[in-house]
């Protein structure tokens, strides 16, 4: 297996592990209650904001995953709408985190929530910084640039 073909399947690998990882997490936060760092109003009403967002990216991710892994061309689209997604679902994590003052609190929740904004934030980027760097490879050997 070539360099470039065992990193599309780390990144292949990594989308599914997001897929499946977000799903988890909300079935957990929706059931049992144990990721949530917080049980207030403004904290509960924030994180209900994101299901809608968390399923377009975990769509991109498994799709990203799936064609990838695949070798089809359309994993490459679907990877880095995927990659956009984690950054800017990080961002937004973060920034929350840093207004509410969550970084002070040591439970497993946050530091669920930690490496959750760690994943988004180191991940995404990497997953686009590849995939669009192996975006030749991955078209298939299509002419950079071109829409044929």
């Amino acid at each position: 297996m070539t360099a470039p073909a065992r990193g599309v399947r780390l990144v292949a690998a990594f989308l599914g592990l997001v897929a499946v990882g977000t799903t988890a997490y909300w079935i957990e936060f929706f059931t049992r209650g144990d990721v949530q760092v917080r049980a207030d109003d403004v904290y509960l009403a924030f994180e209900r904001a994101f299901p809608l967002a968390d399923a377009w990216m975990t769509a991109c991710a498994l799709a990203g995953a799936v064609g990838l892994w695949r070798g089809r061309s359309w994993g490459l689209l679907y990877g880095l709408l995927a990659g956009s997604s984690l950054v800017f679902l990080g961002c937004l994590d973060v920034l929350f985190s840093l207004n509410e003052g969550n970084y002070r609190i040591a439970s497993p929740a946050m530091a669920t929530e930690i490496a959750i904004e760690v994943a988004c934030l180191v991940g995404g980027p990497v997953v686009i910084a590849y995939l669009w760097a192996h975006r030749g490879e991955l078209l298939g050997g299509q002419q950079r640039g071109t829409f044929s």
